[in-house]
Parts: structure tokens; C-alpha cells; sequence
């Protein structure tokens, strides 16, 4: 236990509301349905990896109500997950059947609201579903009595026809039912394999019924990567959507007024005609949506990028993981340097982020081999990085060969951790030198910040510039207020953001760099240059409000009170503007 307890400081060392779906047509009576996203055992440093519920518990309400189910989704994430409050809520909703969405690191969070609903009522069904349930069906079946079913795979068939044998009162003949786990004579057992979704445009759209923050065009990934569980959950071969299906959803996503979304395919641009079809869709309906994506850097070309650029993508996440090709090897990560080097360059010279996944304290990793990515890092100059300590997760082929090296089963499982890392297994390395790794590269990244930034060089083309100058004025905000403004190891961050503000202004006019140019002004006690700076913005764009009121700001201290009220006089009755418009009018009497 206490080997337990240093592990999760070390790893925190290291590194909402509800949504419900809302019927919205009478539904048959039946089995009332609560789909649940738990909460995890430990905090992160940038909880919006894990704020919102994956995908697939959204198509499962979907499917769930296109065959007449009332159902709810439910995200558990961050909220009071008290004993008592979470029987309260059971009580309020009475629930049939609830599914919990399970990615491994959250499975102690399902167990235990499992535990509290059987509590609540005896009688409820309780099954587990997602990528860790799958990969851990049998020891969670066997461990866990409040667990009535796993749902394995996919669960847009399986999940429904589970219920519906619920209904009728004759759960026995789901264990004939494919692509399930359940107990028979109270041992483990599972039936048939689940059958994938073949025709994915034939499952009922989620972005229909409610606000989605991830959206993907295919299932699946050919590639085979040691520390991956998608191989084995997805098997390797690719389903897509169609083009048409995707723009459908994402045109949805724009009505409800979302601005930016998650793609969250393994590799987006796997299939590069699809991929520029949805692209050419998204200009063709002018649907003005950011949305960020991840893919291989030899699954990436000048055209896709382009068409990807101009259908809203400002970032794109490659796995590199290490710049040792003997580390590579091991994680079995098929990619060659130039592609990597290329992918990089083509991606930022199109005006979209490019963002490198970095895995450290990989079997073989030493400071020379930490050297290695630090040069590759530095040849590559991407703008954003992740850099994670390998873990072992069920399902994977590095945690199949810790079992066996080991001799150790999956009831490991059976303490209260979200995951176990490699070094832990492995005697040659240990936590002081992981730590140390996991400095050297943070520091060597930021550090090199000023001169990735210095070094952006994106395509001269004139249909581009209004595109750059919005990622020049995206990358100025996070070191003006986003992620890298409150980093020590940066230097010079605010001289970084109002260089990249004015890089901007120099390729186009854009209103989040004349606001940020005003506001750097403004801190810098520079008023007429900010006022100056804003109402040129506001000459531009008339209608932008936080432009009006930003000048407004620099005008008050100038003195210039009745133009300070004449500009926030055109917004709307938002706060901060009637309290601008208020002093203003004071001052004036």
C-alpha cells in the first residue's frame, strides 16, 4: 500500500455539469436507462484529456433511442461523487439499467458507483463497457459482484439487444447474445465474438440528440504499437464513415453554436480522398468550426494538409514517442526520421499546430537515449508536446509481457491505482532517474521555444493569409494567457506573444491579435498605442464586442470618456459592457 501511495505522488508529480440526452419524441414504455462516465482515482495537471465522455457512450444513447429507449447520459467527471449524493440522484431517476463507460483509469470510480446503485436497489442491472472493461472482462466479473455484464467491443448492438432482454423479464438468453461478458454458474464466461459494425453511417447520428466535444470518421488502427490497446479492442483493420456522414455531424455540432471539437480517430488522414472530400464538404457548407485531429507523420502529404487547413484544423498531434530508433523498435512505433521531419515542417508551413506525443522511461531508456529524442525535438520544432512515462494498460503487448515476466495475473488490479508504470517493473530504472528524464526533456523543450517560434515559415499564398494570421494570433494567446504564459523555463513569453501578435497583423487583419496587441498595451501602460491599435481592430471588425469594450478601456484612461461610451453603447447588454457604460456616464456628469 504504501508502495501504492508513493506511486500516485510520483505521478502527480509528473504530470461538469451533467449532459443529458433529451428525448425528443415520446418514447415506449420500458426499461428506463442510465448511461454513466466515472470519475477517476487521480487529478490531472490538464483535466480536459479527461473532462468529457468518449464517443462511444453517445452512440450508444443514440442507438439506444432510435429502438424506443428512455435513456440518459450522465458525465460523473469532477462532480460529487459522494456516496450519499450519488443515491440520492439514483433514487430521483430510478434506473433499470445502468452502463458505465470504463477507459481502465476510471474503473474503481465505476465499481464503486455500481456498488452504492446495487445499495439503492438489489434489482438494478449494472454493466460495464468501453476499452478497459473489455480488456479486464474476466477479472472484473470474477472480483466485483456489483457488476452484472461486460459489454465487449463496440456496443451499439450488443448493449440494445442486452436491454431489450431486460425488458421482456428473460435476461438467460443473453448469454447467447454476441459481444458479451457475464457469469454463468457464477464463474467468468463471455459468449460469441461481438460483430463489428459493418455499415457505420448506419448507426443514428449522436451529434443529433446532444452537444458532442469528440467526433470521429473512422474506427480502428492498422498499426501495432507495444504500448496501444487499440489493436486488440478495435482489431487492425480500419471502418469509416462516409465523408457526407462526418460533415453531417459536425454541421450539427456548429447549429448548437460548438466552435471547436476533438477529432478523435487513431489516424485521421489514413484514407487521404476521404479525408479531402470532408475537408472540401465542411469549406462547401462554410460550417466555421475549429476542430483538432491525430495522425502518423507517413500519413500526411502538402494536399491533405491544405484541405484540412482550410476546412478549420489548427492542430494536428503526431506520435513520435522517442527519438531513439532502438526505443522505436521496442515499442514497435514504424516510422522513419525523415517522415518524421517532414510531417512536422509540411503541417506548420500550412498554419496548423503540430503537436508531438513523447513516451519516456521506455525498456532501454538512458540519458543518451533521452539525448537522442532532445535532438530529434529540436530538428523537428514542434509548437505543443506531451510527454508521457509509459504505462501499462491491459490489452496491450508490453503489459502481456510484464505478466509473463513477472509470473503475475490481472488481479494486480485488485489495488486502488489507475495504472502501473514500466519502470516499476523494470529493475534497471527508477523513479529519480524517470523524473530526471521527464525534466530534461520539459526543459529542453521550453526552452527552445523562441526558436521554433523564430524559425515559422508558413506558405506564401495569398489564400492562406487570413488562415495564418489566425495561427500566428492562436499561438500568441498561449503564451500571452493560455498554457505557456505561467511556464518560468520560457523565455520571454509576453515579448514571444506580441511578436506573434504583429506576425499576424502583417499576413492579415485579424480581431484576436488587435486585441491582444491592445491588452499587451494597456498592461504596459501604453494607452494611445493600445487605443490606437483597438480602433483600428474595430474599423475592421464593427461588430466585434470584445474589441469595442477593450477600447473602450484604453479611452477611459485617456480621458476620452464620451468616445469610451460611444463604443460600448454598440454592444450588447452583456456585464462587463453596462459596467463600462455606467462609469463612463459617472465620469461624465
Amino acid at each position: 500500500m504504501d508502495t501504492r501511495r508513493r506511486h500516485r505522488k510520483f505521478r502527480q508529480r509528473c504530470q461538469s455539469q451533467a449532459l443529458y440526452i433529451r428525448p425528443r419524441r415520446r418514447y415506449l414504455d420500458g426499461v428506463k436507462i442510465l448511461l454513466v462516465y466515472p470519475p477517476f482515482l487521480d487529478p490531472r495537471l490538464d483535466p480536459e484529456d479527461i473532462r468529457h465522455p468518449p464517443i462511444g457512450i453517445h452512440y450508444v444513447a443514440a442507438a439506444l433511442q432510435a429502438r424506443g429507449h428512455a435513456v440518459d447520459t450522465l458525465n460523473r467527471h469532477e462532480r460529487d461523487t459522494s456516496p450519499e449524493r450519488w443515491a440520492g440522484e439514483l433514487r430521483a431517476r430510478r434506473p433499470r439499467v445502468i452502463g458505465f463507460s470504463i477507459l481502465h483509469a476510471n474503473r474503481w470510480g465505476g465499481i464503486e458507483l455500481a456498488r452504492v446503485a446495487k445499495q439503492v436497489d438489489p434489482a438494478v442491472t449494472t454493466v460495464f463497457g468501453g476499452v478497459g472493461a473489455t480488456h479486464l472482462w474476466e477479472h472484473l466479473l470474477a472480483n466485483f459482484p456489483e457488476i452484472d455484464y461486460v459489454v465487449l467491443g463496440e456496443g451499439e448492438e450488443s448493449f440494445p439487444a442486452l436491454v431489450e432482454c431486460i425488458e421482456r423479464g428473460d435476461a438467460p438468453s443473453a448469454a447467447s447474445l454476441p459481444g458479451l461478458a457475464l457469469r454463468r454458474d457464477g464463474r467468468p464466461a463471455r459468449t460469441a465474438a461481438p460483430r463489428p459494425v459493418r455499415e457505420l453511417d448506419a448507426l443514428p447520428m449522436p451529434a443529433r440528440h446532444v452537444d458532442l466535444a469528440h467526433l470521429a470518421l473512422t474506427r480502428g488502427c492498422v498499426s501495432n504499437c507495444t504500448f496501444c490497446g487499440s489493436p486488440a479492442f478495435w482489431g487492425r483493420r480500419v471502418r469509416s464513415h462516409s465523408a457526407a456522414y462526418f460533415v453531417e455531424q459536425m454541421a450539427c455540432l456548429r447549429a448548437r453554436g460548438r466552435r471547436f471539437v476533438h477529432v478523435s480517430d487513431d489516424t485521421f488522414t489514413l484514407d487521404r480522398g476521404r479525408v479531402i472530400e470532408a475537408c472540401r464538404g465542411i469549406v462547401a457548407r462554410g460550417l466555421d468550426i475549429a476542430w483538432a485531429a491525430i495522425s502518423r507523420v507517413d500519413a500526411v502529404d502538402e494536399e491533405v494538409l491544405a484541405w484540412m487547413r482550410r476546412a478549420g484544423c489548427v492542430q494536428v498531434s503526431y506520435g513520435v514517442e522517442s527519438g531513439s530508433a532502438a526505443i522505436r523498435r521496442r515499442l514497435n512505433k514504424r516510422i522513419r526520421e525523415p517522415d518524421v521531419r517532414r510531417a512536422f515542417d509540411l503541417t506548420q508551413r500550412y498554419g496548423i499546430l503540430a503537436r508531438a506525443y513523447f513516451i519516456y522511461g521506455c525498456p532501454g531508456e538512458s540519458r543518451a537515449t533521452i539525448r537522442e529524442t532532445i535532438e530529434l525535438m529540436r530538428a523537428i520544432r514542434p509548437l505543443a508536446a506531451v510527454f508521457y512515462i509509459l504505462d501499462l494498460f491491459p490489452g496491450t503487448a508490453l503489459y502481456a509481457d510484464m505478466k509473463r515476466r513477472l509470473k503475475v495475473n490481472d488481479d494486480i488490479w485488485l489495488e486502488r491505482v489507475e495504472d502501473i508504470m514500466y519502470f516499476e517493473t523494470d529493475p534497471a530504472l527508477s523513479a529519480e532517474q524517470v523524473l530526471e528524464y521527464g525534466r530534461m526533456l520539459r526543459e529542453a523543450f521550453y526552452r527552445g521555444l523562441p526558436d521554433v517560434v523564430a524559425a515559422l515559415d508558413p506558405v506564401d499564398d495569398p489564400e492562406f493569409r487570413a488562415l495564418h494570421a489566425d495561427f500566428f494570433s492562436r499561438l500568441a494567446m498561449t503564451f500571452d494567457q493560455g498554457d505557456y504564459a505561467g511556464v518560468e523555463a520560457i523565455p520571454d513569453a509576453p515579448r514571444l506573444a506580441e511578436d506573434l501578435y504583429r506576425r499576424a497583423l502583417g499576413c492579415h487583419p485579424d480581431a484576436r491579435a488587435f486585441l491582444g496587441l491592445g491588452i499587451l498595451g494597456q498592461k504596459a501602460g501604453r494607452y494611445q498605442d493600445s487605443a490606437d491599435l483597438l480602433a483600428s481592430g474595430v474599423s475592421h471588425f464593427p461588430d466585434n464586442e470584445h474589441l469595442r469594450m477593450g477600447l473602450a478601456v484604453s479611452l477611459m484612461h485617456l480621458g476620452r470618456f464620451k468616445d469610451a461610451l460611444a463604443s460600448v453603447e454598440r454592444c450588447s447588454n452583456q456585464p462587463q459592457a453596462l459596467q463600462l457604460a455606467a462609469a463612463c456616464r459617472q465620469a461624465l456628469r
